[in-house]
């Protein structure tokens, strides 16, 4: 359509001999789109967060190859970081958590457990699965699902199906926060605030390392696995905690939810029980758009997922050499039995839980994340010209934002 534009221009050029005439004509083809433009910009610089301020470093910065990996994040063995600061005091304007009313055990409920139940036997009543992944390795196989609800963030599911590992193994090996320091690269520090020695419940704390022009995120979460014979189901989602201040980095994600169902499976090699299956169900809303999050999430999911069998092998190695186990090993361990009828009786029940139940600050967050994609290509102009570190920042910054936006077709 542009390209028409300027031939028709040109072809004017030739055969007119009124240049007023030109003029308007040519400005009533480029006005809509500067228009265009400008209120991208504005819309942009309104909306610009505290990450889009110049950066002092951004060599040191640019680590890119789009870290925003799914479905949880890897990070460097030399890479050394000290725990967030945490002031003595807390605000006396914070309400009570669950975990101080009734203790941590009432962080993660049942009702949690029925909604994973619904999530695996796809009975939850959500939109239809479409799928983006199917990859494997020799000892690996996996695949990658995605949705988008009326309202909230994206949401994930994954199949990933581990050759010759037991189901007691990949439990430990996901649960296992000490050994994941050493082969996620983007948890960058972790640690058990609370746990229940009935239960197994745990409320943990994390810090997840974002690509440069996003500040870490938080997580407060709380964690527990119910077992049925062969197979654990295993709840994690962020709960609110006013023991622990909010501080502005890094930012806390509030609505988090990632739980798995693993149990035992055919081998694709011998048709025996071998093998392990862990479907995984995730999604959060970090703070960033979700279009962008979307494309993120595509570009460094195999990047990510890859990862995972050589750290599992690694890590039955180093059980099988007797290695203690870490805290977190042993309260994978403790975990609420349940009979299949059991689970059943979940499945078919007509009632849910909300994904967001407990979560603090939900509602005020209304602004979602599906900006309006000329919208976001403004917002791209603005954080070029403020990341003023030459062409390769703004080509990163432009390229992320054409790529979803298709903005080159259009024109």
């Amino acid at each position: 359509m542009y390209g028409m534009g300027v031939l028709g221009i040109m072809q004017r050029l030739s055969s007119t001999s009124s240049i007023g005439e030109l003029l308007t004509e040519a400005t009533m083809l480029i006005a809509p789109l500067w228009i265009a433009v400008i209120i991208g910009v504005l819309v942009g610089w309104a909306w610009k967060p505290k990450w889009a301020n110049p950066i002092t470093s951004f060599s040191d910065s640019f680590n890119f190859s789009f870290n925003l990996r799914f479905p949880s994040p890897f990070v460097s063995l030399n890479s050394h970081h000290s725990p967030p600061s945490t002031p003595a005091t807390t605000s006396s304007s914070a309400s009570s958590s669950p975990a101080e009313k009734d203790g941590v055990s009432s962080l993660v409920t049942e009702q949690d457990l029925r909604h994973l139940c619904k999530l695996v036997e796809e009975k939850d009543g959500g939109p239809a699965w479409v799928q983006m992944m199917d990859r494997s390795t020799p000892t690996m196989s996996y695949q990658a699902w995605r949705r988008d609800p009326e309202s909230g963030p994206p949401q994930y599911r994954s199949r990933t199906v581990f050759e010759d590992a037991s189901p007691e193994l990949v439990r430990d090996f996901f649960w296992d926060d000490e050994n994941r320091l050493k082969w996620d690269d983007m948890l960058i520090y972790a640690n058990t605030l609370e746990e229940c020695p009935r239960t197994g419940t745990m409320l943990v704390h994390w810090v997840r390392k974002f690509p440069f022009f996003c500040s870490d995120r938080e997580y407060v979460m709380g964690r527990r696995i119910w077992n049925s014979g062969q197979a654990y189901y295993c709840v994690t989602k962020g709960v609110p905690c006013s023991s622990l201040p909010r501080h502005s980095k890094p930012k806390r994600v509030d609505l988090y939810y990632s739980s798995w169902c693993i149990r035992a499976v055919k081998s694709r090699k011998d048709g025996q029980l071998t093998a392990c299956e862990v479907l995984l169900f995730h999604h959060e809303d970090m703070g960033i758009p979700w279009e962008i999050a979307k494309l993120g999430v595509r570009q460094g999911m195999w990047g990510a997922v890859k990862k995972f069998d050589p750290g599992l092998r690694t890590y039955e190695k180093e059980r099988a050499s007797g290695v203690p186990l870490s805290r977190y090993a042993l309260a994978a361990n403790i975990n609420t039995k349940v009979t299949e009828d059991y689970l059943r009786s979940l499945e078919n029940t007509t009632s849910d839980m909300m994904e967001t139940e407990n979560q603090e600050d939900a509602s005020g967050k209304p602004v979602g994340r599906n900006i309006p994609k000329l919208l976001v290509i403004g917002g791209a102009v603005a954080l070029a010209c403020t990341l003023d570190h030459g062409l390769l920042t703004k080509a990163v910054i432009f390229g992320v934002a054409r790529k979803f936006a298709k903005i080159g077709r259009r024109l």
